[in-house]
């Protein structure tokens, strides 16, 4: 089936899994959010699907603690909800145990074909941000940096903070990491956030390969 055929307004909750034997069957293809507990990261999904009830959401940051999958419309294809981390006021013991579970999947999961990495545009690239940057450089992991919460900002600003962003990231990796301003409040960045994913997920069920956005 043709990948361009994804609707990702079609994402259903599948399940929700506590370690890497609980996760749907490794084949097909999966786009995975990760980001700190309060970066907005369930609104940017609720957002790119349109459904306001799709991923957990709540002021209390960190209550995404598990691996949630959302399955598409293209059979195989899913939408993956990584435990947030960094900032919930949680006991150390459960902060590594989030930590963890987010560390096996995307070193271990073959159909991850990018990893979308949500950050406050007004504090991005936070000591864990970074962290995952150099994994993503290093392993050959398409990376789009989703700079949320832009409504907070005038445009001047937002396209400072951009611009140091991309400033920041190592020459080399123009070709592996892009980045956008985005509001699931007004909207703001949906149809570039559904471009760079479908980029990733252009591919039939038979060629397995990653694609490197341009």
């Amino acid at each position: 089936m043709v990948i361009e055929h994804i609707r990702f307004q079609s994402a259903k909750f599948t399940l929700s899994a506590r370690c890497m034997s609980q996760c749907p069957m490794d084949n097909g293809n999966e786009v995975a959010f990760a980001g700190r507990s309060n970066a907005g990261k369930s609104s940017a999904i609720n957002a790119l699907t349109g459904n306001t009830r799709l991923a957990r959401t709540s002021k209390t940051p960190g209550r995404t603690q598990l691996i949630n999958f959302f399955d598409l419309n293209v059979p195989q294809t899913r939408l993956v909800d990584l435990p947030g981390y960094g900032y919930a006021k949680v006991p150390d013991a459960m902060k590594k145990a989030w930590q963890r579970r987010l560390s096996e999947y995307i070193e271990q999961r073959l159909s991850l074909r990018g990893l979308v990495l949500v950050m406050d545009i007004r504090h991005p690239m936070k000591p864990f941000d970074q962290i995952l940057t150099d994994w993503a450089i290093a392993s050959g992991m398409p990376l789009h940096l989703l700079l949320t919460k832009s409504d907070k900002l005038k445009r001047g600003a937002i396209n400072q903070i951009l611009l140091k962003v991309r400033q920041s990231l190592p020459s080399n990796s123009a070709n592996l990491i892009s980045l956008q301003a985005f509001s699931a409040l007004k909207g703001d960045g949906i149809q570039n956030l559904e471009r760079q994913l479908l980029i990733w997920l252009r591919q039939t069920a038979e060629n397995n390969a990653p694609i490197n956005p341009h």
